[in-house]
């Protein structure tokens, strides 16, 4: 390499010594042999083309440059050939083409050659074969061939835009000045005099060039396919040296050839004019500086304030230079620096053609591009984004459809319409009807990236938000797909038997039945997106695919439902049959996924969080009903203007009458919402979520307060607290939480956890303020910060507005209490059979059920109307508690539902119980029928499983009616199989289980112990139980004396009260009220 390096320094001073010398045919022939010579070493071998590159100190390089730039004298045209194979060698080397490119002036050059080089176009002759080119032109050929070969190496992927740039940091600005010239007005000044023009008999042959606002001819025509270097005379032109002269290197069979580069192959690219090649190299240029720093692209900038140039390269037609472009823009309007163009609308909208157009055409790495430069255009300019929603949101639409295989697309279009909704700027209602059936894809597609699903789920929630009501079909078929996708998974899990233990078949026959349902009220849902859109929007069978929701019901599951669409009439379905639908999809997502960790985590992925608060803050279905119900009377107004028979009325009610209108369950389906809000709330993303969502973390505190019309229910309010509680759970709290152990704890030595509330626990006066000692029970927020030195009734928080917020609407209805204050026993109801968390617990006018019907429907009844005694009563009677209420499923008979055996509901209680840090202080549990053996099996568990905590917390047991040692009414089943088909929970409670017996004697145990005090009731009326023609045919008592009493503890028999309202007392006075409350107070005196 050090001999190669010597030599060609000491060629290029014999050169400059020839050059110096007056004769002209002596120079020129030197010229052209040192020429060659040259483009022969650079042939050679890749350490020979680093030596030559570096020769002189870039004299040789430079010299070829100046070389190939000649425009004029024909003369030199072997020289400029043999100078341009030479540069081709070594442009076509990534190992030196950074040095030879970034030489002063270079790319002015090269453009010359470029311009000199190739024919114009022409009407004639258009293409022409590599096999055709006198040997005279080859190296200009090969030169022109590597010069593209580097223009469209970096444009065949966006991943490659982070290239190293091969053009200097300080490139010169008359050098950037050439390119920019070229690109704009596709020719370029000649420094260099010109000769005449060519203006003989046979017309202009040369190539015209735009300079200065007139035209020269600068050497080139093209004649039989051929370029000719000459003047139209043939008799002048020059005599070239023989071809083994200038292309032995190649034409030979040396080694070399093996090393030639298929970018320096002549002929490759011939059949390109000088525009296409010129325009391509200055836009690639052009970004190349752009990329190298931050001065060349002010440099570009100033030379080209109007943004002319940049508008250039995005319209052209060459696809290289529309990617270059894009790139260029992409890299001006990241630098902060630089002041906006003026053109920066005309670019986005140029932009945003070239998606469409690249995207019809599969073009994907053009599309990234203009994307990505896209994007940064809408984060820069106010004015783009009017630009992109005014006119291309459409053109970003179908980009989408043409390119669903390509993620990374989808992403960039996503982030370009999340960007737009984020803004002031609104998508019209058909618009966004129009892009539901893209972004449903994008949320539940099994290829889509989180940061995909994040911005359909965003965009969707946007859409949901500003057109409310008008928006049911869509949220209605976002909650559609998610039901169904879940079921999918779910179906797949049990036909794997990955969720069936091998001793629990009854819960998996539980866990298919849920899915067997939610498959038919997925169905449902289906069917009641179409039919709502029928009735808003007409015939939908018959719409086209400019329908605005075709897209969206082209999807599965809808388009089974839309096929079977009558073509010829019309669904009769209201607003109430929509809700109804959208209130069972709720319900059904919850019993799939209320214990299932992996479900949880996907609908929290699939946006269920954004439904949720639209179902729980706004009330679309009830602004639709009203916009029906408003429609269907001017309608009837329009029909009254028809004569007819006076005082006669019509007999066939109408459907769309507004007297048919029924308000919609929107009660119900926020309960259920609610419930399902809960259950999710212990998820860490769901907090975070909730945390940052101060509008939906003060709505959830005024109703928990039961501040908000419509929600008044005790369980919703329960969930709102309960999802407050979990959201804000820190599990690195300290030990003075509330809920911990510092009070009465056995943990005080160990890693505290704090609380977390299921929907199955549920909170009694969820008001109280000791549920909102949110520092005591969180000491620090999910930030790590520390709360707010505010009172013990201040509200939960992530920051000091909300917090600040909150306490001010509290304060004024809830007196603070400190930590003395703070309850020290936890009271928890558990229902029985057919019962309910609250309605077990209601007040009746009777003591016993003789107004009532069947068994299974009394405590339904009874519990509709009345007062709650545990929360009206017992928070001023027994102050010193937090109340709870266990809900569990257990039916009487399998026609009413499937049921989870005793062993099983206890098991999940337990663990409900100990997550919900009840146990970790004195505890009480209030029970009613079967919810005292769920108790006993429960604590019968907890020792088994070392949970001493809850055992030896457990201070006392209130039985109403507890079938001990069985039940008469479980007897019945058994011997009347015509009648009911007992439920696996039914079996257990047979008289004389000897599961019963044992759990008695280790309740038993614990009493003599001392630890644990009991108090029973008795009932001692018959109940009724089957329904007879003509009257109550036959009734019994449930839970005899011998059955209600355990053996141990105190025994309170009530008169006239039978096995229902055993639990239910008149009035404070009722024995059954009164006796428990002084056991309560007992147990509280002899905890201290």
């Amino acid at each position: 390499m050090r001999k190669t390096g010597l030599a060609a320094s000491v060629l290029w001073k014999s050169l400059s010594s020839v050059m110096s010398s007056e004769n002209h045919e002596v120079r020129v022939g030197f010229e052209i042999r040192v020429a060659s010579l040259l483009a022969d070493i650079a042939a050679a071998s890749e350490s020979r083309r680093a030596a030559l590159v570096a020769a002189g100190g870039g004299a040789v390089v430079d010299w070829l440059l100046e070389t190939v730039g000649m425009t004029s004298g024909w003369e030199n045209c072997g020289t400029q050939a043999e100078s341009a194979r030479a540069l081709a060698y070594l442009i076509a080397d990534p190992n030196v083409c950074e040095y030879v490119l970034g030489r002063p002036h270079a790319v002015p050059y090269l453009l010359k050659f470029i311009f000199s080089a190739q024919p114009r176009q022409s009407k004639k002759h258009t293409r022409r074969s590599s096999f055709d080119l006198s040997d005279s032109l080859k190296g200009r050929s090969m030169l022109v061939a590597a010069i593209m070969d580097i223009v469209t190496s970096h444009c065949e992927s966006a991943d490659k835009v982070s290239f190293k740039p091969t053009l200097p940091k300080d490139a010169e600005m008359r050098d950037i000045a050439a390119a920019i010239e070229v690109i704009e007005e596709g020719g370029m000044h000649w420094d260099e005099p010109h000769g005449e023009d060519d203006v003989g008999g046979e017309g202009m042959k040369g190539i015209g060039m735009k300079i200065l606002e007139g035209t020269a001819a600068v050497g080139l025509s093209r004649t039989n396919g051929l370029v000719e270097m000459g003047p139209p005379d043939t008799s002048h032109r020059v005599k070239y040296t023989p071809s083994n002269i200038f292309f032995n290197k190649i034409t030979d069979g040396s080694s070399a050839r093996s090393n030639l580069s298929s970018a320096v192959v002549p002929g490759l690219w011939d059949d390109l004019h000088s525009e296409q090649v010129a325009v391509p190299f200055a836009a690639w240029a052009l970004a190349n500086w752009a990329m190298a720093s931050e001065v060349n692209r002010y440099h570009i900038q100033e030379l080209d304030q109007e943004g002319h140039a940049v508008m250039a390269a995005l319209v052209a037609p060459e696809r290289s230079v529309k990617w270059h472009g894009s790139l260029m823009v992409k890299l001006l309007l990241e630098d902060q620096n630089l002041q906006l163009s003026t053109s920066i609308s005309d670019w986005t909208s140029s932009l945003l053609s070239t998606v469409s157009h690249a995207s019809k055409t599969q073009d994907i790495p053009l599309v990234q591009i203009a994307l990505s430069a896209f994007l940064i255009s809408l984060e820069r300019s106010p004015s783009t984004q009017e630009v992109a929603v005014e006119k291309g949101l459409h053109l970003m639409r179908e980009a989408a459809k043409q390119t669903t295989k390509h993620s990374s697309v989808q992403e960039a279009l996503a982030k370009a319409l999340e960007l737009l909704c984020a803004r002031e700027w609104h998508m019209s209602l058909e618009e966004s009807q129009h892009w539901s059936g893209v972004l449903l894809p994008w949320v539940f597609g099994q290829l889509s990236s989180d940061a995909l699903r994040s911005s359909a789920i965003t965009i969707l929630s946007r859409i949901l938000e500003d057109y409310g009501p008008s928006s049911i079909p869509i949220s209605q078929g976002w909650l559609t797909i998610m039901l169904s996708d879940v079921l999918e998974s779910k179906k797949t899990a049990l036909s794997k038997g990955n969720n069936q233990p091998k001793s629990d078949k009854v819960k998996t026959q539980i866990d298919q039945a849920n899915v067997v349902l939610a498959a038919q009220i997925s169905n449902q849902l289906a069917g009641a997106v179409v039919n709502l859109v029928g009735m808003q929007l007409g015939r939908v069978a018959n719409a086209d695919d400019t329908h605005p929701l075709a897209d969206l019901l082209s999807l599965e599951p809808f388009a089974g439902p839309l096929k079977n669409l009558k073509k010829d009439k019309l669904p009769k379905i209201n607003v109430a049959d929509s809700a109804v639908a959208t209130l069972k999809g709720i319900k059904a997502l919850t019993e799939i996924c209320a214990e299932d960790t992996l479900c949880q985590n996907k609908i929290t992925d699939f946006g269920v969080l954004s439904l949720l608060r639209r179902l729980l803050l706004d009330d679309d279905y009830e602004q639709l009903a009203a916009i029906e119900a408003y429609d269907a009377s001017r309608a009837s107004e329009g029909q009254d203007r028809v004569p007819t028979v006076p005082g006669e009325a019509s007999t066939t009610a109408n459907p769309n009458d507004a007297s048919s209108l029924r308000v919609p369950p929107t009660g119900h389906i926020r309960k259920h919402a609610a419930r399902l809000l809960t259950v999710l709330s212990v998820l860490p993303k769901v907090k975070k979520g909730l945390v940052g969502d101060k509008e939906w973390c003060e709505w959830l505190e005024e109703c928990a307060n039961g501040r908000i019309s419509g929600c008044n229910d005790p369980k919703i309010r329960s969930y709102a607290r309960a999802t407050l509680l979990n959201i804000f759970c820190d599990d690195q709290a300290g030990e003075d939480s509330v809920n911990g152990d510092v009070l009465h704890g056995n943990l005080s030595n160990k890693a505290h956890t704090c609380p977390r509330y299921a929907d199955m626990i549920l909170l009694i006066n969820p008001e109280l303020p000791h549920w909102k000692c949110m520092e005591k029970i969180m000491p620090k927020s999910l930030d790590g910060s520390s709360p707010p030195n505010d009172s013990a009734g201040s509200e939960c928080t992530t920051d000091e507005d909300i917090n600040n917020d909150i306490s001010s609407t509290s304060a004024s209805e809830s007196e603070n209490i400190s930590q003395s204050e703070v309850p020290s026993v936890d009271v928890v109801f558990i229902h029985g059979l057919r019962g309910g968390p609250f309605k077990t617990w209601r007040l009746s006018d009777d003591k016993s059920s003789t107004k009532s019907g069947l068994v299974e429907k009394i405590d339904e009844e009874a519990g509709r109307e009345g007062t709650f005694w545990p929360g009206e009563w017992l928070p001023s009677d027994f102050p010193h508690a937090r109340l709870f209420s266990v809900k569990y499923k257990t039916n009487l008979t399998q026609w009413s539902g499937a049921s989870l055996p005793l062993q099983e509901v206890s098991a999940m209680l337990l663990e409900k119980l100990v997550d919900a840090g009840i146990g970790n202080r004195p505890v009480v549990f209030i029970t009613h029928s079967m919810g005292g053996l769920v108790v006993k099996q429960m604590l019968y568990q907890a020792k088994a499983e070392k949970k001493d905590d809850l055992v030896k917390n457990t201070i006392g047991v209130v039985f109403y009616s507890c079938p001990h040692f069985g039940s008469k009414l479980a007897d019945m089943p058994w011997k009347m199989g015509l009648v009911f088909r007992p439920a696996p929970t039914i079996g257990e409670l047979r008289s004389g289980s000897p599961r019963l017996v044992e759990l008695n004697d280790f309740m038993r145990q614990l009493h003599k112990k001392g630890m644990l005090e009991v108090l029973s009731f008795c009932e001692t009326k018959v109940t009724p139980i089957v329904e007879g023609y003509g009257g109550w045919a036959f009734r019994m008592e449930i839970v005899p004396l011998e059955s209600a009493y355990p053996g141990f503890g105190e025994l309170v028999v009530l008169e006239s009260t039978d096995h229902i309202n055993s639990c239910k007392p008149l009035s404070r006075s009722d024995p059954s009220y009164k006796e428990t409350l002084q056991f309560l107070h007992k147990l509280k005196s002899l905890s201290r």
